[in-house]
């Protein structure tokens, strides 16, 4: 008789915690709309792990389907590069070839990764107990990048043990664009800067830049980055497959059925390393706050290098577009373009902003890949 009530008697306060948890990352999903294709799986993966003497992380000493597919997709990166051809096959870069200047953003935008790196570093040689060295700190640096498949890749090499708390953070904050940047730009910018216009000429792009661009990029970056081809590989192979123009299925189906199937996947994955022995640490709470110095980061730093740039130019940029220089795609977009109108209801930046954020899409892979590269050697 013991036996049936031994899942209730084995709850723990710390079970319950996380129970609430997964369910406000529910509740975010459903009631606010925020990334609920990802919050969504998580949450409910997380209150799975943490039901007492459940099998799905291991039944009778071998491993359970949370924990197989933790090891089929998470622990060989399998499902964050297959994320990367949908993402691929759904970006236009036409935009971005009409604007090329705008490249620059998507670069000036990751400067939030390097600078939390340098603050998470720095925190941890005055906090000994958070255990933070240079590959933590990376780890948690790249939630900047705006991007959850850049930043579930990063965490799996370099702190698998934070995987839960780092991709929550990256999803949540992305999901959250449109309440963090608006205060950052307000307050780095002035009514008469979010009121400048840009003109827009629409120029045809031709057929054989768009399959080539895929192409040179990848040989481009795997030169630079050598460890980075897995990212921008594959989200140039599905881009690839996209612009050829032949492949009309395939493209469809990496958009669609590739897109979802992976995404349900990964989202209930990574919500099975939620464990509550694994989550509820003071590090969890560093990497919600670092997170977020994150993405502040990186706003500001797109707004003060279009701001840079705007001392040498004769047609001034609008500073704003810096913000859309972050791999949040399209929202960061959508967002920029809704604070230039409530400045100006004839004001048109939409174009400009999906080419900024298009090339942070392509800034966050490349700075993933840098960090990727380089800590390794910098820790020998």
């Amino acid at each position: 008789m013991e036996d049936l009530f031994i899942g209730f008697t084995s709850i723990t306060i710390w079970n319950v915690i996380m129970y609430i948890i997964g369910g406000m990352l529910i509740y975010l999903a459903i009631k606010k709309d925020y990334e609920p294709m990802l919050l969504l799986p998580i949450g409910f993966g997380a209150i799975l792990v943490n039901i007492p003497l459940a099998s799905v992380l291991s039944y009778e000493g071998k491993p359970g389907v949370l924990q197989t597919l933790f090891e089929a997709g998470i622990a060989t990166e399998l499902f964050p590069v297959l994320i990367f051809i949908a993402i691929g096959a759904m970006i236009d870069f036409t935009p971005l070839f009409k604007n090329p200047i705008m490249i620059f953003f998507g670069a000036a935008a990751q400067f939030g990764i390097f600078a939390t790196i340098l603050a998470a570093l720095f925190l941890g040689q005055y906090v000994p107990w958070l255990n933070i060295d240079l590959k933590v700190a990376s780890a948690i640096g790249i939630i900047g990048a705006a991007d959850g498949p850049t930043a579930i890749f990063v965490a799996n090499k370099f702190a698998r043990n934070l995987l839960g708390p780092i991709s929550v953070a990256a999803y949540s904050y992305m999901s959250l664009v449109p309440i963090i940047q608006p205060p950052v730009i307000k307050a780095l910018t002035t009514k008469q800067e979010r009121m400048i216009k840009m003109e827009y000429h629409e120029e045809k792009v031709s057929k054989t830049v768009k399959i080539v661009f895929p192409v040179v990029v990848t040989i481009i970056a795997g030169i630079v980055a050598p460890i980075s081809v897995p990212l921008v590989g594959l989200l140039m192979f599905g881009n690839l497959i996209r612009e050829s123009g032949v492949l009309e299925r395939l493209s469809s189906t990496a958009q669609n059925e590739l897109a979802n199937l992976v995404t349900i996947l990964l989202g209930i994955t990574i919500g099975s390393t939620m464990t509550a022995e694994k989550f509820l640490t003071p590090a969890t709470l560093l990497i919600l706050a670092m997170g977020l110095a994150a993405f502040v980061f990186d706003t500001a730093g797109g707004v003060l290098f279009a701001k840079l740039l705007n001392l040498f130019l004769k047609k001034k940029i609008n500073p704003m577009l810096g913000a859309a220089g972050i791999s949040a795609f399209p929202m960061s977009a959508r967002v920029i373009q809704k604070m230039a109108a409530k400045e100006d209801p004839t004001n048109f930046i939409l174009m400009q902003a999906v080419s900024a954020n298009v090339s942070g899409q392509l800034g966050s892979i490349i700075a993933g890949g840098i960090v990727l590269a380089l800590v390794p050697l910098l820790v020998r």
